[in-house]
């Protein structure tokens, strides 16, 4: 009897399941739900924010499509197909995928979703224009495995560029600094004439001579701080873009969205739709639309306002002089020539849109579909937050200029130059131009520099080479005492804990006031 009864039971579950294919039993899924293309319009901004912070924190499974069996990070089709990225190689830290979740990097201090990574988490950039990265000295296929593109053997230490994960506090104030100083720079581009060269100037940052020849041509020899792809030139017709890229240390990215579209895919083996197409398959996992449109969007905006550093200053009287000693002498030694302590956003430049009028193709473009909007300034968003003077000006103390700098001595050179075409000599020619660290939240966003090698402050200051070399020896020239202040400084520069409201504490995270150090560089702008 109990047989035939189970025998009914499993027909009927079975004509269930047949009916009900959208039974979530047996479902593994890290985001069950996604967000339909459109409802990022319509739905409020804390449930927008809370599903892009799920979609950050979500620890993909390969039922939501994570991995990519059959292709590269760089979205291209594997070296060798016969053997495709999953089991035994399915993860790979080098080549890639190399996490489960955008969180299990991103997340300190505080455990801030968002956040930095430690050296662990430190990105191999570039190894994903290999298959898998094996070291296999009998492996001669170029990019499957161990052979680059030129047929040498790929070491460790050449393989790739080894990058520290970096901070995504502040990113919203940060991306719209770029948009407006991009577009300061464009609208000097076009009054240029024939014959005539003229200073590119943004926020009062200079950006070297652009010219347009006699014979109509764009030179950009004398541009300064902008990376290859946005020099790119021909005629009169074909200007240089001039476009600030704010992401990747080596000035490679337009904005957080195309960051988002590219390491979703690298580290997960999560395609967005925009950028693979909908109803497509291309990684061969089985798994279509694996992001839409809206979630990208919900991603991003969520990046785009996570709460902005702040400062921790210890009410004890002589960490308080040391601090006013070595703010000054931070900008009297060049320091701040490049780190600029403050930038204005004007025009209502903290209202935050999505997407960026300046994303490259393969990313949503501006026209494509109307403008997500949030105000970066609102009490309601993670705190603190900055707030426009009575001038109507957001001042964004991040310590940078935005320009990429040559900082270091030839045998310290990153091996690989990203900002290069993949197949070309000049990308093994090796790096050593990166965007000038911002320093609000460096204090305790460690390990330092672009590769996370060195463990303190103090470090990061003396391996400042090439530009920065004359500040470097300046800083060792100051007293010992002048340099300790220095570093006491740096320390202030601190991301708050999580609930802090005020941009100024104490070592109890108690607000403060502090009538900062002159600074002829940042008061300019």
């Amino acid at each position: 009897m109990w047989t035939a009864l189970s025998a009914l039971l499993v027909v009927a579950l079975g004509r269930v399941a047949a009916q009900e294919p959208a039974s979530s039993i047996g479902q593994e899924l890290a985001v069950p739900s996604h967000l339909q293309d459109g409802r990022e319009f319509s739905l409020p901004l804390e449930q927008l924010l809370a599903h892009g912070r799920r979609l950050f924190e979500a620890i993909w499974t390969e039922e939501d499509g994570g991995g990519r069996p059959l292709t590269k990070g760089t979205g291209r089709p594997l070296t060798d197909t016969s053997r495709p990225l999953n089991g035994a190689r399915a993860f790979n830290r080098i080549s890639g995928p190399d996490a489960n979740s955008c969180a299990g990097c991103h997340n300190a201090p505080y455990g801030i979703s968002g956040g930095h990574g430690e050296f662990v988490t430190n990105v191999s950039l570039l190894g994903q224009r290999f298959d898998f990265v094996t070291f296999d000295p009998a492996d001669r296929l170029p990019t499957r495995g161990t052979v680059d593109e030129t047929g040498r053997p790929a070491l460790l230490q050449t393989v790739a560029d080894s990058r520290r994960t970096t901070g995504m506090f502040g990113a919203g104030y940060l991306e719209m600094l770029a948009r407006q100083m991009t577009e300061e720079l464009q609208r000097i581009r076009v009054t240029i004439k024939v014959g005539e060269s003229k200073p590119l100037v943004a926020k009062g940052v200079s950006f070297g001579t652009l010219t347009l020849t006699k014979q109509g041509v764009w030179d950009t020899s004398k541009v300064q701080g902008l990376g290859r792809l946005s020099l790119i030139a021909g005629d009169s017709t074909h200007p240089p873009s001039l476009i600030i890229r704010p992401w990747h240390q080596a000035s490679n990215i337009v904005s957080i969205r195309e960051f988002t579209n590219t390491a979703f895919n690298q580290h997960h083996g999560i395609q967005s739709t925009e950028r693979f197409g909908r109803g497509t398959d291309p990684d061969g996992d089985g798994v279509r639309n694996e992001l839409t449109v809206a979630d990208v969007t919900a991603v991003s905006v969520w990046q785009a306002t996570l709460q902005v550093p702040g400062r921790v200053i210890p009410r004890d009287p002589a960490i308080e002089r040391a601090v006013a000693i070595g703010e000054r002498a931070f900008s009297e030694i060049g320091c701040a020539t490049c780190h600029v302590p403050r930038l204005p956003l004007r025009s209502n430049g903290w209202i935050y849109t999505e997407p960026n009028p300046f994303n490259p193709a393969t990313n949503l473009r501006s026209g494509e579909t109307r403008d997500l909007k949030v105000d970066l300034s609102s009490d309601a968003l993670p705190q603190p937050r900055l707030h426009p003077d009575s001038s109507g000006a957001v001042w964004v103390d991040a310590y940078t200029d935005f320009k990429l700098h040559d900082i270091c001595d030839a045998a310290d050179r990153e091996p690989l130059d990203m900002n290069q075409p993949q197949w070309s000599d000049t990308l093994r020619q090796g790096n050593c131009r990166f965007l000038t660290k911002r320093l609000w939240g460096a204090a305790n966003e460690k390990p330092y520099f672009h590769h996370g090698l060195f463990t303190t402050l103090r470090q990061a200051i003396l391996a400042h080479s090439g530009e920065a070399k004359s500040s470097r020896v300046a800083f060792q020239a100051l007293p010992a005492a002048e340099r300790d202040a220095v570093v006491e400084f740096l320390k202030t520069l601190q991301v708050l804990p999580p609930g802090t409201k005020d941009l100024v504490v104490d070592e109890r995270f108690q607000p403060r006031s502090w009538a900062a150090a002159p600074d002829a560089v940042g008061q300019t702008h």
